[in-house]
C-alpha cells in the first residue's frame, strides 16, 4: 500500500463573484417525499468542468498512510494528513452508507488562512469516505477544519443520509499569525440547521441560515465561537439572540437576491403556496423580507420533479428567460457570458437560472432508510438536455462513458457521455423550441420509465446477490443510454439540418419524396417567433421591408 493517497482534482468553479456564481442545491425531507427518501441535488457549474463520474472504492490503510490534499478549484498542494484506517465507498458525492455532500459556495466576508489544508471540496469527499450519518459528516469537517484550517470562501453544504437533511454553511476565521507565520486563529466558524421532516429547501450561492437555536442540539449544530469571532473582527456587536449567520457573514445585496436566492425561491414557488409574497425579494428589490430557510410543499415529491426542477429557466414567472429579446427567435432560455452588461450608461443583467449551459456534472439523490443502497442519479452537461441515469451506492466500477480520464474539455473524446451529450446540447441551442423540445421529450420519457423500471430492480435485487446485480444493472443501463444518444446525436443531425425540419413517417422514419429512397420530401420551415420579428422590423425594418404596390 502506498503512503500517499491522492484526494480527486478538478477545476470547479463555484462562487467568487457574479460571473462565477454557479451551483444549486435542492432538498427534499423523508416526509416530503413520494417515496420516503431524503433527496438532494447538486449542479456543478463551471466553464472549466468536465463531466464525469468520481469513485473512490473502500480501502484499508496502514497506521502512518498520509493522505495528500490538493485545493479542489485549482490543483494546488496544500498539505497532508494522517489517512484512517477505513475508508467508505463513495459514488459520485454520495457514499456506501448514503451519506450524500452537495455544495454552493456564498464567498461571504474575505477571511483566508494561507497556511491552511482543507478545502471545501476535500471535505467533501474526506467527510464523505469517512462519515456513516450526516451528522458525523457534519463533525468529520469540523474536526478537518479547525485541526487543519479552511483554505476556502464562505460555503454552504447540503449533508444528508437516509433518515435527515442538513444545510451548514462554513467561513474562514480571521486568521492571525505569530512570528514564526503560525495561524493561531486557524478553523471555521459554521452553523448547521437540520431541515424538519416534510419541508424541502435550497441554496444557490448565497448564505441563507439566519439565527442560532442555541439550546436545540437535535436541530441546531454550531461552532461556539460563531459569535465570538464576529465580535472580535468587528461585524457583530448585538445580543447573542439577535446574530444572523448569513446577515453577518454574508450579507445579501442585488446580485445575492437576484442571480442567488431568485433560484431557490423558483423551486419554493413551484412546490409551495404564498411565494409570491417573496418575489420582490427573489428579484433584489426588497432584500429585508427574507424568504424562510425552508418551506411545507403543497405535495409530496418525486426524483423527476427535482430531475425536472435542476431544468428550470424561470419558467411562467416575471423572470422567465424564454420571453425577452434574449431568447432570440427559438425561445432559448439561456444567456452567454457575462452575466452583466452596459449600455449608454446604465448596468443590466443576465438571468441566472437553476439549469445553465455550463453545467459540467449533476446529480438527484436518494437516500432510503428502507433499503441498503442508495440511488445516485447522474447526468452530464446541461442538465435541459442532459438524461440522468441511476446508479447503485453499491457500483463496482464507472462505466467507460462516464469515467474520470475519458477526455476532458480540451480532448473529445468519441466513447465519452458528455461530449455526446454536449454535442446534442450545442445543437439544440441554435433552435430550441424544436430541437430542445424533441430532447426534452425523450429525455423525458427515458427517465419516467427508468424509474418505473427501478421499483422491479429493487424487488429484485432482494432475492440474493444484491450488491453484484444492482451494480450490474447500474454499468448496463449507463452503457445503454450512452449508446441511444450516440444515435439521437446522428438523428437529431439528419432531422434539422441547415435549419429546416424533415418530415417523417408514423414509426419515425424519414418521409423520401416519392420518386427517390435517397431525396427526402420537401422539408418544413418554420419561422422565427413574433417577437423576433418584431424587433427586426424595429432595427432594420426599413432596409428589409417589401415595396408596396
Amino acid at each position: 500500500m502506498k503512503k500517499t493517497i491522492l484526494v480527486s482534482v478538478l477545476a470547479l468553479l463555484c462562487g467568487g463573484g457574479l460571473p462565477l456564481w454557479a451551483c444549486t442545491n435542492l432538498i427534499v425531507t423523508r416526509g416530503a417525499s413520494a417515496d420516503s427518501s431524503v433527496m438532494v441535488t447538486y449542479a456543478a457549474d463551471s466553464h472549466q468542468l468536465y463531466g464525469e463520474l468520481y469513485f473512490r472504492p473502500a480501502a484499508d490503510y496502514p497506521a502512518g498512510t498520509m493522505l495528500k490534499i490538493y485545493e479542489w478549484d485549482t490543483g494546488k498542494y496544500l498539505g497532508e494528513i494522517p489517512q484512517v484506517a477505513h475508508t467508505y465507498s463513495v459514488v459520485g458525492n454520495m457514499n456506501e452508507h448514503q451519506v450524500v455532500i452537495g455544495e454552493t459556495t456564498y464567498g461571504g466576508r474575505e477571511f483566508y488562512d494561507s497556511t491552511a489544508i482543507m478545502d471545501y471540496g476535500s471535505l467533501i469527499y474526506v467527510a464523505l469516505q469517512r462519515s456513516r450519518t450526516a451528522r458525523e459528516a457534519i463533525h468529520v469537517i469540523d474536526d478537518l477544519m479547525q485541526r487543519y484550517g479552511y483554505a476556502s470562501e464562505g460555503e454552504s453544504f447540503s449533508i444528508a443520509d437516509a433518515n435527515e437533511a442538513w444545510i451548514m454553511e462554513i467561513i474562514g476565521k480571521a486568521p492571525k499569525y505569530n512570528k514564526k507565520g503560525v495561524n493561531v486563529n486557524k478553523g471555521a466558524v459554521w452553523v448547521a440547521k437540520r431541515i424538519p421532516d416534510g419541508c424541502i429547501s435550497a441554496h444557490a450561492n448565497q448564505a441563507r441560515i439566519t439565527t442560532i437555536d442555541f439550546n436545540d442540539p437535535d436541530n441546531c449544530l454550531y461552532a461556539k465561537d460563531v459569535i465570538k469571532q464576529a465580535r472580535q473582527q468587528g461585524i457583530f456587536s448585538g445580543k447573542d439572540e439577535e446574530f444572523s449567520f448569513c446577515d453577518v457573514y454574508a450579507p445579501l445585496d442585488f446580485s445575492g437576491a437576484r442571480a442567488c436566492e431568485a433560484r431557490v425561491w423558483s423551486f419554493f414557488n413551484r412546490f409551495a403556496s404564498g411565494m409570491d409574497a417573496y418575489l420582490d425579494y427573489a428579484m433584489g428589490y426588497d432584500l429585508d423580507n427574507h424568504m424562510p430557510l425552508y418551506v411545507k410543499p403543497v405535495r409530496k415529491l418525486t426524483a423527476k420533479d427535482l430531475a425536472d426542477m435542476m431544468r428550470d429557466h424561470y419558467e411562467g414567472t416575471p423572470m422567465d428567460m424564454t420571453l425577452d429579446i434574449g431568447a432570440g427567435g427559438s425561445g432559448l432560455p439561456y444567456r452567454w457570458r457575462p452575466m452583466e452588461f452596459e449600455y449608454e450608461g446604465k448596468r443590466y443583467i443576465n438571468e441566472r437560472a437553476i439549469a445553465t449551459q455550463q453545467t459540467g456534472w449533476w446529480f438527484v439523490s436518494q437516500s432510503r432508510n428502507w433499503h441498503p443502497a442508495g440511488i445516485y442519479w447522474f447526468g452530464v452537461d446541461d442538465a435541459g438536455t442532459s438524461p440522468l441515469t441511476p446508479f447503485y451506492t453499491c457500483l463496482k466500477d464507472v462505466p467507460e462513458p462516464y469515467r474520470q480520464g475519458n477526455g476532458s474539455l480540451i480532448e473529445y473524446s468519441e466513447t465519452s457521455m458528455y461530449w455526446t451529450v454536449s454535442r446534442i446540447a450545442q445543437l439544440a441551442y441554435l433552435r430550441y423550441d424544436k430541437i430542445g423540445a424533441e430532447v426534452r421529450q425523450i429525455v423525458d420519457a427515458h427517465e419516467r420509465g427508468m424509474m418505473a423500471r427501478l421499483k422491479e430492480v429493487d424487488r429484485d435485487s432482494r432475492r440474493g446477490g444484491q450488491e453484484n446485480f444492482l451494480a450490474d444493472f447500474s454499468s448496463h443501463s449507463a452503457q445503454q443510454l450512452f449508446r441511444r444518444w450516440k444515435e439521437l446525436d446522428k438523428y437529431l443531425l439528419v432531422k434539422y439540418i441547415d435549419g429546416n425540419i424533415k418530415r417523417q413517417n408514423p414509426d419515425g422514419s424519414f418521409q423520401n419524396n416519392g420518386y427517390s429512397k435517397s431525396i427526402p420530401a420537401s422539408p418544413i420551415q418554420e419561422p422565427y417567433n413574433d417577437k423576433w420579428k418584431e424587433q427586426v422590423v424595429k432595427d432594420h425594418g426599413k432596409v428589409l421591408a417589401v415595396p408596396q404596390p
